[in-house]
């Protein structure tokens, strides 16, 4: 059964325009983790010129965010964690050797020059996208640089260091008393789903391929734990999952997700190595194929924050974030590409969309339906929109009256920052800070 976004009674038709705020720092793509790392912030800046060429940015409000402060970040990261970020350099790190082994930094997460201020530009893009929607000056909010959701408490993780994610979740906690993270990277959404694994007021669903591959979590039986419990989602998938086999589980789960969850915002985290032909990836999604999953996110008419993430084919991250930008805004843009400044990436066809792979689809429709009736069985147990506490009051970040730019300010108030290194924990001793959502 294709339970569409249409289908309920909130839902708006997918060519009704909505109101767009886009998060970008141009200075983003000069941020670089080194010869030979897969992560390249410059991805980021390829995506902006498609968008420039493509006439897009005329159509959305066009946001440079304000930089996360420490205090920010430390409402979910260990203030000494924070500390550190802050202080190494490439020059000091030789003298840090333990604290570089404690915080998990140097090989996939390497230092490398203005780290930080890397770390306060994605993540404050994706704290100033939660506070748009938390004031309804927007529908959907945009943050390319943002979406690194491997990122622990205390910890970095595959090529994250603070998890913006998480940080724009409890931003709109302030406002909604549920919010929906829905995550279609290939690599498990571990870092959020450990963040919120004992709420009932933050739902998790990741479809992630799952077997011998980073960071090993994300198994289908992993639900949440006491009032978390069925609240974490997981869709383990296996190589080669084409357009077709993806929506199979995608629409009927997330309508279903939709209709007992009833969530008050949506983060969608459209890490772009799900592609075909990811450097990294081993799935083999068309771009339209990914993009269906914003439309299907969108047709909800539901606020919404669209964030980055993985991907390593870096022609093909933008020509991704490029479209699923246009799906936002409702706007279809043409195969033939524009030309600009990268355009040479782009060869030999020059065009937005390149044709899936003929490798082999691993996952028979056997297995894709015992996971979806497995998990559709789970959401049967939820009961409907759990009722929390929840008082009305003016959300501690306010938004100044400035239109070319998110300057955030005031007290963001913080959450225990106790952190236990004990990683047979399955959630990193956050039970503590996640029961305290529900005095928000």
């Amino acid at each position: 059964m294709d339970t569409g976004g249409n289908s309920l009674s909130s839902a708006a038709p997918d060519g009704v325009k909505r109101k767009v705020c886009y998060f970008y720092d141009p200075e983003v793509g000069n941020y670089y983790y080194g010869q030979g790392h897969p992560m390249k912030p410059h991805r980021i800046r390829m995506t902006h010129a498609l968008l420039a060429h493509y006439g897009l940015l005329q159509h959305m409000q066009v946001l440079k965010p304000f930089p996360a402060r420490d205090r920010d970040l430390c409402r979910f990261h260990a203030d000494d964690y924070v500390s550190f970020l802050r202080s190494i350099t490439p020059e000091t790190q030789q003298d840090q050797l333990r604290q570089l082994k404690r915080f998990n930094v140097g090989e996939d997460c390497p230092v490398f020059d203005g780290l930080y201020s890397f770390c306060q530009t994605y993540a404050g893009g994706s704290v100033g996208g939660a506070v748009k929607l938390n004031h309804n000056l927007c529908d959907i909010a945009v943050n390319w640089a943002g979406g690194l959701h491997h990122a622990k408490k205390c910890e970095a993780s595959g090529f994250c260091y603070v998890n913006d994610i998480v940080l724009a979740i409890l931003e709109l906690l302030k406002v909604h008393e549920r919010v929906l993270y829905v995550d279609i990277d290939i690599h498990h959404g571990d870092g959020v789903e450990e963040a919120f694994y004992t709420t009932d007021r933050v739902m998790t669903v990741s479809f992630h391929k799952f077997g011998d591959y980073f960071p090993g979590t994300g198994d289908v039986r992993d639900i949440g734990y006491s009032k978390g419990k069925y609240y974490s989602l997981n869709v383990p998938l296996d190589d080669g999952i084409d357009d077709e086999s993806y929506h199979f589980l995608f629409k009927p789960l997330i309508g279903k997700v939709m209709e007992v969850f009833k969530p008050g915002a949506v983060i969608l985290q459209c890490g772009a190595d799900s592609l075909s032909g990811d450097r990294l990836g081993c799935f083999n999604l068309s771009i339209k194929g990914h993009a269906e999953c914003v439309k299907f996110m969108r047709s909800f008419n539901v606020p919404l924050l669209l964030l980055g993430g993985g991907g390593y084919t870096i022609r093909n991250v933008a020509r991704c974030w490029c479209y699923e930008t246009g799906v936002a805004l409702g706007i279809e843009v043409d195969d033939k590409m524009p030309q600009h400044e990268y355009y040479e990436y782009f060869g030999p066809d020059y065009t937005l969309h390149v044709a899936p792979s003929n490798m082999e689809n691993k996952n028979s429709h056997q297995v894709l339906e015992e996971i979806r009736c497995k998990l559709l069985d789970n959401l049967s147990k939820l009961q409907h929109a759990p009722s929390v506490q929840f008082q009305e009051r003016v959300p501690d970040t306010e938004l100044p009256e400035v239109s070319f730019a998110y300057f955030y300010k005031d007290k963001i108030g913080g959450i225990d920052s106790n952190c236990s290194h004990n990683s047979q924990l399955r959630f990193y001793g956050l039970s503590t800070w996640a029961s305290h959502l529900n005095s928000f």
